[in-house]
């Protein structure tokens, strides 16, 4: 068999499983990522992400993580949203949740339509495959950009042309030899978009993210508080931030992948704010099964819907606060606290006070009576 037949094989039979591009490379077409990477490591901003540190050497260089291999297959799953993504910003009473996330994990999904097309291509070809969708240590962005399938943006994220920015990635290693096509060249321009539109300012620069003041990242990956300069920004925001994926105007090629039938949301209007906060742990694994959500636990999952609360500005939702002032969990008490020195009147909320042994907790009540004593002594 021809390589160019398999090659050809190779996208019909992504195509029939749903996959919505397909590239392919080799594993040392990245020569220059591993440097950006440890660049990116030694300034810190993979926040507390150390995964991202500990196995640094595998995801610099692809070659490392498996020898064997002499190709690289990337495949795109889209996941293209069909209506507005943001709408929900404008709604303080609801959670905003990330478009990726509102349904079941893409993960299990994409991995078994990859473990499907590698036996495939087992069958069809011989050699031998390893498949990896996201949490193993393989840089896919850089990778999906040599393959050919897109480039990264300005905010770091895959575009392509015929996909935008809503895809997911997936990648089979081979040790078959496959014929390659050029890597994608930078389409950005001189457009801003993604840049211009981040809440907290989390790109340094074109083509760099800082982690640490990352909504997603904030929200998903810190396990502690949020820093409190951060948290009137977030919003709503409960759940990852779509902001600068929706403001790409290469959205307008993509199409509501076939994904979405996958992964479609279980609620088509956002939840309630009021709704959520009422979630034991009980009842937020029984929500969340089978979601992305489910892997932040319940408390870090109430940290932010308290945070979204407090930027509400709906008084309505202090009932429904107050109780987690004594929940279990400091994390989420501090979050209480903050979300209600934001909407309650200063006498009110100072005789909710009571002393607490965590001390981050009672910095979080200092720093509540020191914002409002600073309020009350504005002039006028």
């Amino acid at each position: 068999m021809k390589d160019v037949s398999l090659n050809e094989l190779l996208r019909a039979e992504a195509r029939a499983l749903g996959f919505a591009d397909v590239g392919i490379t080799h594993p040392g077409a990245i020569a220059g990522a591993g440097a950006a990477l440890r660049e990116w490591l030694a300034k810190g901003r993979h926040g507390e992400m150390s995964w991202m540190a500990d196995r640094a050497h595998w995801r610099g260089d692809p070659e490392t993580l498996w020898p064997e291999a002499r190709s690289v297959i990337m495949l795109a799953d889209s996941y293209a949203p069909e209506s507005d993504p943001l709408e929900v910003l404008s709604r303080p009473d609801r959670a905003g949740i990330s478009v990726y996330s509102r349904g079941q994990d893409y993960h299990d999904g994409v991995k078994k339509r990859l473990k499907r097309l590698a036996r495939w291509l087992i069958a069809e070809a011989g050699g031998d495959v390893k498949v990896f969708v996201d949490t193993a240590p393989v840089m896919e962005k850089p990778l999906a950009q040599a393959a050919g399938l897109g480039w990264q943006g300005k905010h770091t994220n895959l575009v392509s042309r015929k996909l935008g920015s809503w895809f997911f990635l997936g990648a089979i290693f081979t040790t078959l030899e496959f014929s390659t096509a050029p890597a994608h060249t930078m389409n950005c321009g001189s457009c801003r978009a993604c840049l211009d539109i981040c809440p907290t300012a989390a790109f340094p620069a074109p083509g760099q993210l800082d982690a640490r003041r990352c909504i997603s990242y904030l929200t998903i990956e810190l396990k502690g508080p949020i820093p409190r300069g951060l948290r009137p920004a977030i919003g709503n925001r409960i759940y990852g931030c779509d902001d600068c994926l929706a403001a790409c105007p290469w959205n307008k090629f993509a199409e509501a992948g076939a994904a979405n039938l996958a992964y479609a949301p279980k609620e088509v209007e956002p939840p309630r704010l009021a709704e959520l906060a009422r979630l034991d742990d009980t009842a937020f694994r029984e929500r969340f099964r089978g979601s992305p959500i489910k892997r932040i636990g319940r408390d870090r999952f109430i940290r932010n819907i308290l945070i979204a609360i407090g930027n509400s500005g709906v008084l309505t939702l202090i009932e429904d606060t107050i109780p987690h002032l004594v929940d279990p969990s400091p994390l989420v008490r501090g979050a209480a606290i903050w979300a209600l020195s934001r909407l309650m009147d200063p006498e009110a909320f100072r005789a909710l006070y009571r002393a607490d042994a965590d001390p981050d907790v009672q910095a979080e009540w200092s720093a509540a009576f020191a914002d409002m004593a600073a309020i009350a002594a504005l002039p006028g």
